[in-house]
């Protein structure tokens, strides 16, 4: 196990004002750009294209494209030339790794439903979430996407801040006693929550 740092002799942590990019690999940067830009409305601003990787400086030719969101950080890919997407995680639902982009209001995630699937895009939802509203789709590269209307406002969701923590560590001690119960070959089932948030959809209790 790591040593501990003193945290006292250490800067505080810098303030992170907000997401700068989130990269992805790309099959094609075309087929991408069309979907980003003239479907969803992203433009494309900014490419940086070379043979060698700035931070491991291994060879991989490569063109690195960004999407710029109304918040000025940007949503970027990484195609090699080789016409290969990213493959998903064989161990993970292609539910769980998803990306969400925000939208301003119900209406307008209703009208990018419509906007996406005029384009032949197959959309989920719309989902209500409770503190907010949420509609899924993929895009060309087998990425899953999520646009939200958020409805909470700014003091309901401080008020769900105050108990994240405590919710957390309860998870944490009932995951640690799982952890213990199945090494004691106790079972082997899923670790449940202890509490249901959304309990329209339990079945059979």
């Amino acid at each position: 196990m790591a040593a501990v740092p003193n945290t006292a002799a250490l800067p505080a942590p810098a303030p992170i004002q907000q997401l700068h990019h989130y990269a992805y690999r790309a099959r094609d940067a075309e087929e991408t750009r069309h979907f980003y830009e003239d479907i969803l409305g992203l433009p494309l601003y900014h490419i940086i294209q070379s043979d060698y990787v700035p931070s491991t400086g291994e060879y991989c030719p490569y063109t690195h494209f960004f999407f710029r969101l109304q918040d000025g950080s940007f949503i970027a890919f990484f195609d090699l030339g080789d016409d290969q997407a990213c493959e998903p995680s064989p161990n993970t639902p292609k539910w769980v790794n998803h990306i969400s982009f925000r939208v301003d209001s119900v209406q307008a995630l209703e009208d990018m439903k419509a906007r996406l699937q005029a384009h032949g895009v197959d959309v989920l939802g719309v989902t209500d979430h409770h503190i907010f509203h949420s509609i899924y789709f993929f895009d060309p590269n087998g990425i899953r996407l999520e646009l939200t209307a958020q409805l909470a406002d700014e003091f309901q969701m401080l008020q769900e801040s105050r108990t994240a923590h405590a919710r957390l560590h309860e998870w944490t001690a009932r995951k640690e006693q799982w952890r213990k119960d199945r090494a004691a070959g106790k079972g082997d089932a899923p670790l449940k929550p202890p509490r249901n948030d959304r309990p329209e959809f339990a079945k059979n209790g």
